[in-house]
């Protein structure tokens, strides 16, 4: 089953007994899970009908007692164990007697970030219930969970205001969320929201200054790299997260410019990318400041710095600066 299929489920009020809810968005997840629960549980029955666990903290047992524990004064009851994929072998053998026959009248939700699906557990949940994950948005999805966001609060945004909200955002849609929420509160009655709006009270977010920080890094501005990779350690960012981000950015740059060297166009190297269309200009530009050889090196010294970081062979802080500085200098 996939998000939308649950959705649709969700509005029907046919909710099925028993759901696990995996992947790496947790924000698409959660709301999911809050939908499901609202049709599932009506907030004033759920003193005696709701239940949380966490694997970690709960055994088999505990979470059997309460599945298998009838409703009262309501049609279901609802309980939700959240980390399963954190249980041990035989923890989750514990309970595959109740997934071979769940209850009608329990709606039992295990949530997982990862699962293995060779494991005779999650066959069994997708064979009598139904497994559901959540991947992680395509920047060329973003636009459009955005649109969907600003018309459900009763807005409207301008092309040009979507564009610099894109670019200033970022991509975690928790993020997302609530640098909406700021701006619905800024506007107030205005009913469309423009470029000015979105300058006054959206922050600009590290991926702007790691895009910076690449283009000093191309322009052989060794001194602007470095300013701006303090600028990240100063807002607490983990040295390992930095190198993160900046290795994929890198990588990005190198597949554009290798699809521009085969002839590819602005809108073919936004889909086979899955690049924001708003980003992709920028990324083209950027992918020209360097050579073929600049990227093979930088990704040496990616993997060089990777390894010292997290082998303790010297101070993070230092690490990074004399990444920057091996990458910008001249050949």
């Amino acid at each position: 089953m996939t998000p939308a299929e649950l959705s649709k489920r969700i509005r029907n009020n046919s909710v099925p007994s028993l759901l696990l809810l995996y992947g790496s968005e947790p924000y698409l997840l959660n709301r999911s899970l809050l939908q499901l629960l609202a049709v599932t549980v009506p907030e004033e029955a759920r003193d005696f009908n709701f239940q949380t666990f966490y694997a970690r903290e709960s055994t088999p047992e505990q979470i059997l007692d309460n599945a298998r524990t009838f409703p009262v004064f309501a049609q279901r009851r609802a309980v939700v164990v959240r980390e399963i994929d954190k249980f041990k072998a035989e923890e989750l053998e514990a309970l595959l007697s109740y997934v071979h026959d769940p209850l009608p009248e329990t709606c039992l939700v295990f949530i997982a970030e990862k699962i293995d699906k060779r494991k005779k557990f999650f066959q069994a949940v997708q064979k009598n219930g139904e497994l559901i994950e959540f991947k992680t948005l395509y920047d060329n999805q973003l636009p459009a969970f955005v649109k969907e966001q600003v018309a459900a609060a009763g807005f409207r945004m301008t092309e040009d205001a979507a564009a610099e909200f894109a670019r200033r955002s970022g991509t975690n849609l928790q993020e997302i969320v609530g640098e909406l929420e700021k701006l619905f509160q800024y506007v107030g009655k205005k009913e469309i929201i423009d470029v000015v709006d979105i300058r006054a009270i959206v922050s600009d977010t590290r991926i702007d200054t790691v895009f910076d920080m690449t283009n000093a890094i191309g322009e052989r501005k060794t001194g602007e790299a470095i300013r701006l990779l303090r600028r990240l350690l100063d807002e607490s960012l983990a040295p390992l997260m930095i190198l993160s981000m900046l290795t994929r950015h890198f990588r990005q740059l190198w597949m554009t410019r290798e699809l521009l060297d085969e002839g590819g166009g602005r809108a073919d190297i936004s889909r086979r990318l899955a690049i924001n269309p708003y980003f992709i200009d920028g990324i083209m530009s950027q992918s020209r400041l360097f050579l073929r050889s600049d990227y093979r090196t930088a990704f040496e010294r990616f993997m060089a710095t990777d390894l010292a970081l997290k082998s303790g062979g010297g101070q993070p802080d230092a690490l990074l600066e004399l990444l920057l500085i091996g990458l910008t200098q001249k050949k």
